[in-house]
């Protein structure tokens, strides 16, 4: 039953309050505080067994190879089979080979080099290789997640190629998640694309995954999704304190790669916390802060940190909706460190003791959670529109239908402008359109898509038209 604008306003009076208002099955109640948001969705049992895999002690013995390479500074040696770049990129390209061969063809695993010329922290032309797996989706697979952890490193001086440069948690630890993803998925059938990628040239100026994105973007790449996970070895702070229990994940709003015209809509809506990058950051706490993780995401609403920035930058340049997954809170005494000890007999660099391997299989966890369901998932609906041709107190919206097989229909989710989350969600069925009783000047909408199996794909926030 369709409710009454008297019903929908009552219900937005109560939030907090238990239960949808009466006789409604369109309207659902904000969850108290420290509940799940409305549009939460519970771990399937699939799922579950997908995360139980993710093997902590793996993780480890990955941190240790990278580091055992002495450096991976990207102007290191490409032709060492010990120590340097060329080292970890060849035991990379090794172990995402020996995935593919259990994926029963679906992962293909290629080195995506190419030479930079002399830039910013690249004093001659040197060749950038990024290690990259794809698992073919089997049902879309023009629908496209990449997730991605850096394997370059450094010390104090960005230009020293040659001291040893361990690069636990920055980043062997985010390239153990990616490995760890890429081994437990290879031998699933994801229903659209997962891209695994090691990349270099980060701590020089993000040109691996510059490169990629370039790549990505040139071939017309449907990305959907980007993460890169940087920095996520460690739960213990620079004070000592720790939380081993919760994962930043840094969510741009206002677009690196809007327009001007793209500018005077999102002004005009007051859409600048409804960024895609934002929904994809509402649909990881949707997915992946819960008990199967055993995670907190906390959402910063923020590119990077202060004067710092990460590998989903290219793709956010580039309109790809992306984010970075990174530790609660940083210690700087065991990251861009010589390796040494101060007259205190504090212990400087980036070493493999400071690491928390339990931590970075739990965000793992986070990392899977969130890319096989978006991968199963629909993808998020296109063309989301809020109708303006006439002023009204109601609010129409139209979108496109998907192209999905086992599409079941959508639902228009709502929230007061002032929530971060959304509170209320609509089950409008298989349709392309929907009116709501409620004044579109005074909450925000969105429509996401669901499959026969009740998973829901990322919410698309609508323009106006």
């Amino acid at each position: 039953m369709r409710p009454s604008r008297r019903t929908v306003l009552t219900a937005t009076a109560a939030l907090g309050a238990a239960g949808a208002a009466a006789g409604t099955a369109e309207a659902a109640s904000q969850p108290e505080a420290g509940r799940p948001p409305a549009t939460a969705q519970r771990p399937t049992r699939e799922l579950r067994a997908l995360l139980r895999e993710i093997d902590t002690d793996r993780i480890e013995r990955t941190v240790r190879k990278l580091v055992s390479f002495g450096t991976r500074h990207t102007l290191s040696s490409q032709d060492d089979p010990a120590r340097g770049i060329g080292a970890a990129r060849d035991w990379l390209l090794s172990e995402l080979r020996t995935y593919a061969a259990a994926s029963g063809g679906r992962m293909t695993v290629e080195l995506q080099s190419y030479v930079q010329e002399p830039a910013p922290r690249i004093p001659a032309p040197t060749r950038i290789t990024n290690v990259v797996a794809t698992l073919r989706g089997s049902v879309t697979p023009d629908r496209v997640h990449v997730v991605a952890g850096h394997y370059d490193s450094r010390v104090t001086d960005v230009m020293d190629a040659t001291s040893d440069a361990p690069g636990a948690d920055d980043d062997a630890s985010g390239v153990a998640v990616v490995l760890e993803l890429a081994r437990v998925m290879a031998r699933r059938r994801p229903a659209s694309t997962i891209v695994f990628a090691a990349v270099a040239g980060e701590e020089q100026g993000l040109y691996g995954s510059g490169h990629m994105a370039q790549q990505l973007k040139a071939a017309g790449a449907d990305v959907q999704g980007m993460f890169t996970n940087d920095i996520v070895g460690s739960s213990t702070a620079d004070d000592g304190t720790r939380d081993p229990y919760t994962i930043r994940l840094f969510a741009e709003g206002v677009p690196s790669s809007e327009t001007g015209e793209q500018a005077a809509i999102r002004r005009s809506v007051g859409g600048e916390n409804d960024s895609a990058t934002r929904q994809l950051a509402r649909f990881v706490r949707d997915v992946a802060d819960n008990d199967a993780t055993g995670m907190h995401v906390r959402v910063i609403y923020r590119r990077d940190r202060y004067r710092r920035g990460g590998d989903h930058i290219p793709f956010l340049e580039r309109g790809y909706p992306a984010a970075r997954f990174t530790e609660p809170a940083e210690d700087f005494a065991h990251q861009h460190q010589d390796v040494r000890v101060d007259d205190t007999g504090k212990q400087y660099g980036d070493l493999p003791e400071f690491c928390d391997f339990g931590f970075i299989a739990r965000v793992a966890r986070v990392n899977a959670a969130t890319l096989w369901t978006l991968s199963q998932a629909p993808g998020t609906p296109r063309d989301a529109k809020i109708v303006t041709s006439t002023l009204t107190n109601s609010t129409e919206l139209v979108w496109s239908r998907g192209t999905e097989p086992d599409l079941a229909g959508y639902e228009v989710v709502w929230r007061e402008t002032t929530a971060p989350e959304w509170t209320h969600v609509i089950p409008v069925g298989d349709a392309t359109t929907h009116e709501v009783d409620l004044s579109k000047d005074n909450v925000f909408f969105g429509v996401r898509a669901v499959n026969r199996a009740g998973l829901r794909s990322p919410v698309a926030f609508p323009d106006p038209a």
